[in-house]
Order: structure tokens, then C-alpha cells, then sequence
């Protein structure tokens, strides 16, 4: 058996609220809060929904850079998230982690209360536990988005600030910057979003027989 370590870009955006703030003006931003709520609303009402996604990681200290391409299905409280090699499935209940490169899937209980930020709540995060800041309007290939820093109340983490991207058109999250204390930044930018697939519930399950070969470990 080998333990399964989970790529550091796929573990932040699972690990979204495990963040570190430094900042002394952080504040409780209405204009912020306006479009955050706006935001948070949309997907509420979408529900399910399917997307392509790029993700890059930079530390130009340390001359380091990756880059891959995601992508990511949601159904309520339910994920489908592949990325780097790696996929992650998570019906509610059951936690799958498949590692492709040695061909063995974890399965483990999900549970909710340990405090991860699941990519089905990226979209309300800012509710619990963060101050949110509007920096400005940006304009990237002719669309225009409102910029917002969520900075995390929790001063014993390893994150110090995420900047948002909103549409002011439609209200969806185009990219997402994850900021790390040691210099490392992590981008997420959305494409092909889907909002109408039509999602059955067999895609958030891991299915071995598709999986040739595939060494299984619960650990439940």
C-alpha cells in the first residue's frame, strides 16, 4: 500500500479556509459583502453544475511553476474534482482518493465537522470566518470583475489572503489566488462552466471495475 499525497494545489482548493491573516485594515467591507451575497445566491439557485478549470502554481523565490488542467462536477452537497493525476469523489457520505500514477484509490468516511472547505461550498466560503475587502474593477479579455480579498480571522494558519474574480455580468467566480506566507501562489480560473448538465448520481461514485487493476484501501 502506498499513502496517497494529495497534490498541494488540489489540497488548497479542498483546504480553502485554511488561511493565515496578517493584515491590520481588514474589515467587514459592505460593497464586498453586496457581491459576495449576489454571488452566493447564483449558485444556490444553479445547484449542479460542470466546469473546465486551469490551475498554476508559482514561487518565483524558490523557482518553482506547474500548471494543469481540472475539472470539476457538483451536484448540492456532492463533487467530482480530477486534477494532476489525482481524482477526488465525494457523494456526501464516502470520500474517494484515486492516485493514478500507482493505481490505488482511499476510501474513507466524509466528515464534515473536520473543517475542510469542499469545492461544493467555495461559493459561501466568506460566510464563516472571514473579513472581505472590495479591492477595485479589473477588465480581463473585454469582461469586467469585481475584486475581492477574503482575509480569515484565524491567525495560526498557513494562507494570508484569497482574491476573488466575479463577473459583474452573471455573478459566477471566473479565477480564484490563493496566497501562501512563503511566497507561493495558487491560480484557478474557470472555463466551459455548465450550469444546465444533466448530473446522475452514479458519477459520485468510484466504480473499480473501471479502474483496471486498482488497489483498494478503506480506511473507513
Amino acid at each position: 500500500m502506498k499513502k496517497i499525497a494529495i497534490n498541494k494545489g488540489l489540497g488548497s482548493l479542498l483546504l480553502l479556509m485554511v488561511l493565515l491573516v496578517q493584515s491590520t485594515y481588514a474589515q467587514y467591507d459592505p460593497k464586498a459583502k453586496e457581491v459576495l451575497d449576489a454571488m452566493s445566491e447564483k449558485y444556490q439557485k444553479i445547484g449542479s453544475f460542470e466546469s473546465d478549470f486551469a490551475y498554476s502554481m508559482e514561487n518565483t523565490t524558490q523557482s518553482i511553476s506547474e500548471d494543469f488542467e481540472g475539472k470539476i462536477i457538483v451536484n448540492g452537497d456532492k463533487y467530482r474534482l480530477k486534477m494532476g493525476g489525482q481524482e477526488i469523489i465525494n457523494d456526501g457520505s464516502t470520500v474517494w482518493t484515486y492516485l493514478e500514477e500507482v493505481n490505488e484509490v482511499n476510501i474513507d468516511n466524509y466528515d464534515p465537522s473536520e473543517g475542510d472547505i469542499s469545492p461544493t461550498q467555495i461559493y459561501n466560503a466568506y460566510q464563516r470566518g472571514f473579513k472581505y475587502v472590495y479591492v477595485e474593477e479589473e477588465t480581463m479579455n473585454g469582461q469586467t470583475y469585481d475584486v475581492i480579498d477574503l482575509l480569515p480571522e484565524n491567525t495560526n494558519n498557513q494562507f494570508f489572503k484569497i482574491r476573488l474574480h466575479i463577473s459583474q455580468d452573471d455573478k459566477t467566480l471566473k479565477q480564484w489566488q490563493i496566497f501562501d506566507k512563503n511566497g507561493t501562489m495558487y491560480t484557478y480560473e474557470i472555463s466551459n462552466f455548465n450550469p444546465d448538465a444533466e448530473i446522475s448520481d452514479a458519477v459520485f461514485s468510484f466504480d473499480t471495475s473501471n479502474y483496471e487493476g486498482v488497489e483498494v484501501v478503506d480506511l473507513r
